[in-house]
């Protein structure tokens, strides 16, 4: 079934470096918000990671300078399945970049990865930074070793501003 990504991008001039997914779930797409499944891994990893309760989770990603999105526009896709996707088009992230300073992307798995790579690596020439996906259904890693990688977000905030 094709399906057009319905969220958002957040960012804003401020934004460092950008987090980009595939395409949200079933439950993202029915919550208008990213990362929306309650067994996704992402905000317990961004608590975790920054030692802060998150409320608000925009307001959140924009204190860090944090700006998240996905690499699929649109595609076709049963359920939230990242194997089932095909006839992908991208999003615009070049638009993105021209209006923050992000010189960093982290990719959220491996499909985001690789699509990211095939389809808008030269367009951006910004090389992807890895970290494993925070979906339920990738459970080859415990939680305290995708929070390890997610640690590379803080050098890039940190040190590389």
């Amino acid at each position: 079934m094709k399906i057009t990504h319905p969220l958002k991008p957040i960012y804003d001039e401020q934004s460092k470096i950008l987090i980009l997914g595939s395409f949200p779930s079933v439950k993202s797409r029915e919550n208008n918000f990213y990362y929306a499944h309650p067994q996704n891994q992402f905000w317990p990893i961004m608590c975790d990671l920054f030692n802060e309760t998150i409320t608000d989770k925009e307001k959140f990603l924009l204190d860090k300078h944090i700006a998240l999105f996905d690499v699929i526009k649109s595609c076709d896709i049963k359920g939230s399945s990242d194997q089932s996707i095909k006839n992908v088009k991208v999003n615009d992230i070049k638009t993105i970049l021209n209006k923050t300073q992000i010189k960093y992307i982290f990719t959220t798995g491996k499909k985001a990865t690789n699509l990211y790579i095939k389809y808008l690596e030269k367009q951006t020439g910004i090389k992807p930074i890895y970290l494993p996906s925070t979906s339920p259904l990738f459970s080859k890693m415990k939680y305290e070793e995708k929070l390890e990688e997610y640690k590379k977000i803080l050098y890039y905030l940190d040190f590389k501003q």
